[in-house]
């Protein structure tokens, strides 16, 4: 199906349609962890294992941006080939066409199972965690109308069936916001989301952000998560065993931006108010090369 079609499909379609999608995803997304795999990808807990081969399309925030997430689609050839793609979370919220891009990216999970990796973003949080202002369930309601509700209520448990993170063994790890300070071992970030409220590591994940004039960490503007520096990331990637992290949560000029010498790179994938980036970006790896650098990928993600 070519993105165009799939964008005007979500545009018509209504809300019986969505929470369609949107109870086959929560079903798909509980058997993929009780199995503990998924279409030759590993799963333990909230982290997916991906393995290192063919080709990863890696989908920033796209907040309701239903244009930005059709070019990318159809940009990127990411509907056709064996490819997989992996978005790292942020879908709704601040943008009028929230609703047509859940339905997009839940129908690409029913069309190509096991190839499409949801990650949680900070909108996508638990009621504690969650980004404020939270305008979603407005948005359904402007949508649906009375159905609305139950729609946002689904999209709510949806949620909390997300993946917390993903790894390419010995190349790189994907998240939402930040790599957790103190993390003693990968299994705690795959727990991250069964733990909490216990521990913070959910919430540096979906909410941290890398700050090249630290070393450790510090307390963040935002109000939650924290502001991580060059050596917590460098203990992460240690502990991951991957050279590079992937993250989005930040809104980013140019579409992507470099932190902490070539170790984490940001990518944002919409654009528009009420972020004001001139240029949004999605990226396309070969997991088959050598991995890259944050250098690297930059110089080769797509701007639009």
């Amino acid at each position: 199906m070519l993105a165009s079609n799939l964008a005007e499909e979500a545009r018509a379609a209504d809300a019986e349609a969505l929470l369609d999608l949107v109870e086959e995803a929560i079903l798909h997304q509980r058997r993929a962890r009780e199995a503990g795999s998924m279409n030759c990808c590993s799963v333990k807990g909230s982290l997916v294992e991906l393995p290192r081969e063919g080709e990863l399309v890696v989908v920033g925030d796209i907040h309701g941006d239903l244009q930005s997430l059709a070019f990318i689609l159809e940009d990127s050839k990411a509907l056709r080939g064996e490819g997989r793609l992996l978005f790292l979370g942020d879908y709704g919220d601040r943008g009028l066409q929230s609703m047509e891009v859940y339905y997009v990216i839940l129908k690409l999970l029913r069309m190509r199972p096991g190839r499409i990796v949801l990650l949680r973003g900070n909108h996508e949080g638990p009621s504690d965690l969650l980004a404020y202002p939270h305008d979603l369930p407005w948005m359904a309601e402007r949508r649906f109308g009375p159905m609305g509700a139950e729609v946002y209520k689904a999209l709510r448990r949806l949620f909390d069936t997300l993946w917390v993170a993903a790894l390419v063994e010995g190349c790189y790890a994907f998240l939402h916001g930040g790599a957790p300070d103190g993390l003693a071992s990968i299994d705690g970030l795959a727990r991250a989301d069964e733990e909490h409220p216990g521990t913070d590591v959910l919430e540096q994940v979906l909410w941290s952000d890398p700050a090249d004039w630290l070393e450790g960490s510090a307390p963040s503007p935002r109000g939650a998560g924290r502001l991580f520096g060059r050596g917590v990331t460098e203990a992460f990637l240690r502990l991951a065993g991957v050279k590079a992290l992937v993250r989005a949560h930040e809104p980013c000029d140019e579409g992507v931006e470099v932190r902490h010498g070539g170790l984490v790179l940001t990518l944002f994938s919409r654009k528009g108010l009420p972020y004001m980036n001139r240029r949004a970006a999605y990226l396309k790896l070969s997991l088959e090369e050598a991995p890259l650098d944050a250098y690297g990928m930059a110089s080769r993600a797509v701007r639009f």
